[in-house]
């Protein structure tokens, strides 16, 4: 005879422990979903936060960017009023000069104190004439022949360049020189040294 396979019966305390026990264990879930939908909605007010500050601060910086081109635009509006007023006295006093030389003088004052003003602001004249051709800083206009300079050295300026710094505000306009057509740089030919001229005898020259 097979003998009947025999199974636990469960007591009503284990039922009962089994049921707290499930209990503590959903209150424990309730806990931690509470705990952490506190903390998402506290991370959410951060970033509201941190939204407006960076809303407020892109308003103040373009704000604050503007006040200062204003201001820069003022300062330089004004350095400039100084010429303004020489060119009038020297305009208005023209009449009364004698010579054109008394005129150009007054206007080279001028022409002084603009380059003085721009080289407070950073501003630079460009050198041009005797200087080898560079394109990062020079437009060639044109070129002329010149025997007597090498290949793309400046022999004029038409226009003259600036720069502030490093960088190039205008590039002068030049002329630049050529060689004439067939001309090379021929190469030195080394002297001859006291001594080294072979003796040759009637006989060898015959």
């Amino acid at each position: 005879m097979n003998e009947e396979t025999k199974q636990p019966i469960e007591q009503p305390e284990d039922n009962i422990l089994h049921k707290e026990h499930k209990k503590d264990k959903l209150h424990k879930l309730h806990e931690q979903v509470d705990k952490l939908r506190a903390e998402k909605d506290e991370l959410f007010a951060k970033l509201q936060r941190l939204s407006a500050d960076y809303m407020n601060y892109q308003k103040r910086s373009a704000r604050q960017i503007s006040e200062s081109i204003a201001y820069e635009k003022e300062m330089i509006i004004k350095s400039f009023l100084p010429i303004l007023d020489s060119f009038e006295h020297t305009l208005s006093g023209a009449e009364n000069m004698g010579d054109m030389e008394s005129f150009r003088k007054g206007v080279k004052i001028i022409y002084d104190q603009m380059l003085s003003i721009l080289k407070n602001h950073g501003v630079e004249q460009i050198g041009s004439v005797g200087q080898k051709f560079d394109p990062s800083c020079h437009q060639a206009m044109m070129q002329e022949t010149d025997a007597d300079k090498e290949d793309g050295i400046i022999l004029k300026e038409l226009v003259k360049g600036y720069r502030i710094g490093e960088k190039i505000l205008r590039p002068g306009k030049v002329v630049v020189s050529k060689k004439p057509a067939g001309q090379e740089d021929l190469p030195q030919q080394p002297k001859a040294v006291e001594g080294d001229e072979e003796d040759y005898s009637d006989e060898d020259r015959e």
